[in-house]
């Protein structure tokens, strides 16, 4: 999982360079329309607290995790459940929530195998990785366009 798992971690180093910014920076819009950086950062925690909560402790040879919540709903409760929080104490929520998240997951033996909801398709700690690796990817694109970051 070596690899995937790193690419996962290397999140924690992006967002955490977002607490050299402007607390009023994050807080505006990426593009019309959409979330800010403050909201992406809260969206990112809120999906890494459900993994470490709800799906990693499942994760065993065999199991049915639960079905991933519906993802409006889900967004819509993660910026709700930050909304008296800053921006940087969003980050910093992140930060550990991303640490130990990672670090379960890195746990995991490479030979488990389980599926999610009502799926057919085998899960292993990595493929379940890659998943949010690919999320991750998205939202960080989104927030180097706003702040006219190359990467």
């Amino acid at each position: 999982m070596s690899k995937t798992l790193l690419d996962f971690e290397k999140t924690i180093d992006k967002v955490s360079q977002l607490k050299e910014i402007h607390s009023s920076l994050l807080m505006e819009p990426v593009e019309e329309g959409k979330w800010s950086i403050r909201d992406i950062v809260a969206h990112l925690y809120y999906w890494d607290k459900f993994n470490l909560e709800e799906m990693v402790p499942e994760m065993s040879t065999g199991a049915v995790l639960p079905p991933f919540p519906d993802h409006d709903q889900h967004n819509q409760q993660a910026i709700l459940s930050v909304t008296d929080y800053s921006p940087h104490f969003i980050i910093d929520l992140f930060i550990n929530t991303r640490k130990e998240l990672a670090d379960n997951l890195s746990r995991l033996g490479k030979d488990v195998k389980f599926t999610i909801g009502k799926g057919k398709r085998q899960f292993s700690g990595e493929s379940f990785i890659k998943i949010f690796v690919k999320h991750d990817t998205h939202h960080l694109k989104q927030i180097q366009k706003k702040l006219k970051i190359d990467n």
